[in-house]
Formats: structure tokens, sequence, C-alpha cells
């Protein structure tokens, strides 16, 4: 899915920053209110380690700080600054704009912690003390960067087994590659040769000025504006009949009445809505997009609808959450989400975290829907089709797998000031399988936007879809 924390490239502030939190540790001193609210929420403020995650937070003077630990080091995250929140509540916002809400759960040494525009919460336990290493000044050679590095897919990455890679092996290939000398143009290569075979696409190297990787699964492209408005106009031109979509949310989502009573949805992202790129913006302006094309009228004339996903970015899962409320009638399970939580043991999770699709109060569409999927549906493309296999009434998925990668996005600082980013959860069915790596497999495959659909002036999965749903006689 995918909300993170995104982080800036710049070099870790030393032990000075770090010791001066310790010194609050055994009796973490409370900040006043800030002006107009009611008593500070003492349960969430102190210190907490995440139940997975691999970080230690420090909620103390407004200020909600990260520390990224691993068995080599801990690095200090950006900040969020406090911006609101209730009694046994507390909410912060970071530089670009992420909200995060820390929130008490069942007594003082526990609390949850919920991200903006992601599923779920995520568990929070009371810690008497930052780790001694967050006190210690990390170093940034080559080879430190290089431990950090290794280290934090070792204790993150999930689906190492599922891939076949033996990453102790990987270890003891590469690092005799980097010493001091290593240059960045060199460490990058080693980077991205390191995680080269996974083919993941939410694993990303940001190496500065020596670059960037990220692939996708071997087969598939990656979503791009030019690939976008390559396909809707090759929508409009073809299956629309040369009309164009009634677009919203800066063109990320379009609608279209088809012949015969059905309608036509395209989504090509769960981001980007609005120039303030919020979920709460963008939370807004999709409800008035949806407000819009599901009025009480159309949704009760509709026979079907035709949801195209093939080009889909992500973004946030709870933005998928919301056009699936659009789509029942009854409340029924998502999916459940977990995270590793045990950095000796891979096979350790979290506890499945199971969330609900709970019915909108606005106009519903609760007929047959077709979902149109292929490789280039990523991350919260695929959390949304995943929210739909147990959906009420008649769905279907016509045409490819999705690009197989479903959880929220690590980002964590290197030592020399470069940044990784990383899946390190599981979005499990009702009967707990997985999709990540092969992706959500259609009902009925057909072929998706190939050279030789585009020679012979065909779409397959949307003629298809369209056979499928039920017209007006």
């Amino acid at each position: 899915m995918t909300m993170r924390w995104r982080r800036s490239a710049g070099r870790r502030p030393g032990a000075v920053a770090a010791v001066a939190l310790l010194s609050v540790v055994g009796g973490v001193a409370m900040p006043a209110a800030p002006a107009g609210a009611a008593s500070w929420p003492v349960p969430p403020a102190g210190i907490w380690r995440t139940d997975g995650y691999g970080t230690v937070l420090v909620a103390d003077e407004g200020v909600l700080r990260e520390y990224q630990t691993t068995a080599v080091g801990c690095l200090e995250g950006d900040p969020a600054r406090r911006t609101g929140g209730d009694t046994g509540s507390l909410r912060y916002t970071n530089d670009d704009g992420d909200v995060f809400t820390l929130r008490a759960t069942g007594g003082r040494d526990r609390a949850s912690m919920r991200v903006d525009g992601s599923a779920g919460d995520r568990t929070l336990l009371r810690t008497a003390a930052l780790p001694e290493s967050c006190a210690q000044e990390q170093p940034g050679d080559p080879v430190a960067t290089f431990d950090v590095f290794w280290w934090t897919f070792e204790e993150n990455y999930p689906f190492f087994a599922a891939k076949g890679i033996d990453w102790s092996a990987v270890r003891d290939r590469y690092r005799p590659m980097v010493d001091e000398h290593t240059t960045d143009a060199e460490l990058f290569a080693v980077f991205r040769e390191m995680v080269r075979p996974l083919y993941d696409a939410h694993v990303v190297v940001l190496g500065g000025s020596a670059g960037v990787f990220a692939q996708s699964r071997q087969g598939t492209a990656v979503p791009s504006p030019e690939l976008d408005n390559r396909i809707k106009e090759y929508v409009e031109r073809r299956d629309l009949g040369g009309r164009q979509l009634q677009e919203f949310a800066r063109g990320r989502i379009g609608y279209a009445d088809l012949p015969g009573g059905q309608g036509y949805l395209r989504v090509s992202g769960f981001s980007g809505y609005t120039d303030d790129d919020t979920y709460a913006a963008d939370s807004a302006e999709l409800d008035r997009a949806l407000d819009a094309i599901l009025t009480r009228e159309r949704t009760a004339g509709l026979t079907g609808l035709i949801i195209d996903l093939r080009v889909n970015g992500g973004g946030s899962d709870a933005l998928g959450q919301r056009i699936a409320a659009r789509l029942t009638d009854h409340r029924y399970f998502a999916y459940a989400k977990r995270a590793r939580n045990d950095p000796a043991d891979p096979t350790r999770f979290t506890r499945p975290r199971p969330l609900y699709i709970e019915p909108a109060r606005a106009p519903r569409f609760t007929g047959p829907v077709a979902v149109l999927t292929a490789g280039t549906t990523y991350s919260a493309g695929e959390t949304f089709t995943q929210a739909l296999i147990d959906r009420p009434g008649r769905t279907v998925r016509i045409g490819e797998p999705t690009q197989g990668v479903f959880s929220d996005v690590m980002e964590r600082r290197l030592p020399n000031g470069w940044s990784v980013r990383l899946p390190n959860e599981e979005f499990l069915t009702r009967s707990g399988e997985t999709f990540d790596g092969p992706g959500i497999p259609p009902h009925l495959p057909e072929p998706v936007f190939t050279e030789e659909e585009f020679s012979h002036r065909r779409d397959s999965a949307f003629d298809r879809a369209s056979e499928l749903l039920p017209t007006r006689s």
C-alpha cells in the first residue's frame, strides 16, 4: 500500500540529540497542552517500541521522534510535530504532511498508532528507555552503511524464503567487495545487485547522486504518467467510441456510462488527487467524485459496473476501502494485516488484524462488478482488489495477475545519508492466503494492452467484462 513516513536523505543528527532524549527516561516530562486544548492526554506520551517495524518512538514536548533500530545501530528519523488530539490521543504531522495518531489502548503500557491513509493500526509497547545504541554515533563509512543495509532486510523483509533467496549468502558474497575506499557509485552498484533478484516493486534504493534503483516483477511494466495517458486515450477511442471520460481527482478517476445500463469506472491511483496530496484532502476529493458518479439515480439504474485498475500505481489503502464501501450494503471482511516482529525469526509476525468494509452512508451500487487487473496494478490497487474478494454479490476479476506488492513501505535511513524502502507486512485472505510475489490472479485470464491487442485494435478484457455483465434489454 502504500502510505509511508517519508524521510529526507540528509545525514543523521549526532549523539547529542539522543542523549538529550535519554535524560528524560524514568520521568518523561509532560508538556503543557496547546492553547485552547483540554488536558494533555497522559497515556500515549513516553517511549514506545513498535510491535514490528523495527522502531522506537519518543512522544514528548509536542514532538514525535522515531529511532530506526537494527542489530548494528540506531538512526534517528525525521520528527513529526503535535498538531492535535483529544483525551487519550496525540496527533502529529511531519513535514511531508503525513499524519500519525497515537491512542491509549488498555492501560499505560499499551497504545496504538494509526498512519493516515494506511489500513489498520500498529501496536505500541511502552519501554523504559531508548536502546543504548541510540546514544552512540553511527559510523557513516561504506562498511557500516553496508551492514545497516543488510541487517535492515534481514530483520524486516518477509519474503526471502518465498523467493528462494539466501540472504546470508548474499552478505557473504558482497560484503568483501566493500571497504573504506569504496566509492558511492561502487556501493550503489553493490546494493542494486543485492536486491535485484527480489524483483520486488516495493524495494527501492535511494542512493542520492549515485542514483535510484527500483524494478517491477519480471515481465511487467512500471506504471507511469506516459503509460497512463496512452491507455486512457486508447480506452476512450476504442472502448468508449471516442467519448471522453468524466474526470475527477486530477484525472486519476474517470467515469463513463456504457450502452445497456453498464458503467465504467477507471482508477489509475489512490493518491495525488489534490495539490495538497494529503490523506484528508484526497479522501474529501474522492468522496466528491463518488458522490458525482454513484448518484442515487445512477445506482438505481446500473446493471453492472466495470472497474478498471489495469494501470494503477497504488497509494493509500484506506482510499480503496472508501470505494469498496460504496459497493456493498453489508459489512464484510476485506483482509487481515500482519507485520514481521522478530528480527531473528522470519516466520514470526504480529497477530493478524482483520479489517472490514462498512457500507458507506451514501448511495451505493451492490450489483455485479467486473474488476480489470494487470501486472501494472500496483500496491493499493491490489489491496483494493483484495478487498473485493469477499464482497457480497457477484464480483469477477478479468485480465492478468496484479503486480504482487501489498505491504506499507518502510523507508529506512542509511548511515551515509542514503535511504532504502522495503516491505515488512503481509495482507491475508480469510483463509490465510497471501498474494505477494505472483499477485492476485484473475478469474478469467485475458491479454492486457499487448502489442498484438493494439495492432488489432482489441481490448479483450474490457470486451469480456461487457459481455459478462447484464444489460437492459
